[in-house]
């Protein structure tokens, strides 16, 4: 693996997944392999892992990577929110474990043709799986003021969403916004200079918010996380990696749920939904990296890793 595809927290996983001789996992964000590739070394007696990914170049990609590990791999293309069907099509039912590294990998931010990043000249594309859904370029210049408003307040909660909305619709009664660079600019300057946060690219919430509205991020990652669990055999365990606050309160909000059980209001004398727990959470706070990952390698900074284990 080279440097951009060098996967995060890889020694948590490894140890907190803790493979088991004869188990099925899946790697639900493969990616480039880098995960797969640690825990197919890690438990040589894994009898398959399953790659799966929305981007056909990240497919080819670990298919090539995990090529020396044969019929013990196979990577498909596929939406993870599907990962019960799938499964079912492979004719697996039942898992030992699952993996989920979510957002954008370095792979898609450093190729500009796939407009996920603000630093470089690219189209206005955003999307992992360049065969569906809608691109960023039709969100920007055909929603209304009032729905690229919510957009970015929701999934980037950028508290100048109502002035970058009304910014993009003046800019775009001259001409439609084509390309990174030029809603990147549009966005710095729609934000007040004094007001430009000190840590971050003015646009980073926009173009995160953009990215999860053409991907619908967060309700494929809510479906995924039920099936995922439901699949699960007893002591097999759930890993999900999170970069921004909304994907791990999505993950810590269904893992409290799941070990909840039951949802009946605190009133009633006994539980009338008929709700068990499922889970139990084996990370009570999310794991952050360790100094060195992050001086190796600083995207990993923002990484949370959250660990449940079936019951």
């Amino acid at each position: 693996m080279d440097r951009a595809h060098v996967p995060v927290l890889v020694r948590e996983v490894v140890e907190w997944l803790h493979c088991r001789e004869g188990g099925v996992y899946v790697d639900a964000t493969v990616g480039g392999g880098g995960h797969a590739a640690a825990l197919l070394n890690s438990c040589p007696g894994i009898a398959l892992l399953v790659g799966i990914d929305r981007d056909a170049q990240a497919v080819a990609l670990a298919q090539k990577n995990l090529a020396a590990f044969h019929d013990r791999a196979v990577v498909i293309q596929g939406n993870f929110a599907d990962v019960k069907q799938i499964l079912s099509s492979m004719q697996i039912h039942y898992l030992d474990g699952i993996l989920f590294d979510l957002g954008v990998s370095s792979m898609q931010l450093e190729d500009p043709q796939r407009g996920f990043s603000f630093k470089s000249q690219g189209p206005l594309d955003m999307r992992m799986d360049q065969n569906t859904a809608v691109p960023a370029y039709a969100l920007v210049n055909t929603s209304s003021a009032p729905e690229i408003e919510h957009i970015l307040r929701t999934y980037g909660e950028e508290r100048w969403a109502r002035k970058i909305a009304r910014t993009i619709l003046k800019r775009r009664e001259q001409s439609p916004i084509t390309s990174t660079l030029e809603l990147s600019l549009l966005v710095s300057e729609a934000i007040p200079a004094r007001h430009h946060p000190r840590t971050i690219h003015p646009a980073t919430r926009t173009f995160q918010a953009l990215r999860i509205a053409v991907n619908d991020e967060l309700d494929h990652l809510d479906r995924a996380l039920d099936e995922s669990i439901d699949l699960l055999n007893s002591g097999g365990r759930l890993c999900v990696i999170s970069f921004h606050s909304l994907e791990d309160r999505i993950t810590k909000q269904k893992l409290q749920q799941q070990e909840k059980g039951c949802i009946c209001p605190p009133r009633l004398p006994r539980c009338m939904c008929g709700k068990e727990k499922t889970i139990t959470i084996l990370t009570k706070k999310p794991l952050i990296p360790a100094a060195d990952e992050i001086e190796a390698n600083p995207r990993s900074r923002s990484a949370k890793l959250r660990v449940a284990e079936r019951i």
